[in-house]
């Protein structure tokens, strides 16, 4: 039987992973990605990648213009933070945080799952090892996931009861690295770098590429991605 289910696919060490989860679980898999004014954009090619190699029943990238309201490091001239470790990323909200971008990103899906009939949405988003941001909290996912079966047809109907998926939410960066690589995901084909260079090379200080890079040290295996030398 059929089971499909949308996969917010970001081309990071997160979502490709729950990626390779939901298709572990049975479900066929709808990646969507978003082109939202992200100045890291080399993650959708990486994305691009992942859909292809993991083979997703379709693959939709969609425009957002978050870059019209700014607020955030990533979709305005705002620099990205830069630690020389991981100790050093702060536990309060940093500028990279870009205001309510999985409510909006997570809105998107919720049309996509009605359209294809999906009834399950997998996200990536954690609560150890992360950036502190609040969108990323077990009550939020919660909360979301109550108003969702409030807002559509198919859910007043009766025809569709949504649940979100989190499957990654209370596991460090290594269990993520160790559960991907039992799953046999290729990492050397994501990207999750705030602030590459225009060889897609990871800058290996901001919040993103440290927490990714103790993961991977704490799986004891290497990350197989490119880095920018010092």
């Amino acid at each position: 039987m059929d089971r499909p289910a949308i996969v917010l696919l970001s081309g990071g060490l997160d979502s490709t992973t729950v990626l390779a989860i939901a298709k572990d679980q049975g479900f066929t898999p709808y990646a969507l990605s978003f082109r939202y004014g992200q100045r890291h954009s080399v993650e959708l090619e990486a994305a691009k990648r992942v859909a292809e190699a993991q083979g997703v029943a379709r693959h939709v990238i969609t425009d957002i213009d978050l870059r019209a309201f700014g607020g955030s490091a990533l979709t305005s001239d705002i620099e990205v933070p830069k630690h020389e470790s991981v100790d050093q990323v702060e536990e309060s909200i940093p500028v990279t945080y870009v205001p309510a971008r999985n409510t909006i990103f997570l809105s998107f899906a919720l049309a996509y799952a009605e359209v294809v009939g999906a009834s399950d949405i997998f996200t990536g988003v954690t609560a150890v090892d992360y950036s502190g941001y609040p969108d990323c909290r077990p009550e939020y996912m919660d909360a979301y996931a109550k108003m969702a079966n409030l807002a559509t047809r198919a859910g007043v109907e009766g025809t569709q009861e949504l649940k979100l998926h989190s499957p990654l939410i209370a596991m460090s960066k290594a269990d993520i690295v160790r559960e991907g690589l039992r799953l046999g995901v290729d990492y050397s084909l994501t990207s999750s770098c705030y602030d590459p260079d225009e060889q897609g090379r990871a800058c290996g200080k901001c919040d993103t590429c440290l927490l990714r890079l103790k993961g991977f040290a704490e799986a004891g295996v290497t990350d197989p991605i490119q880095y920018q030398k010092a």
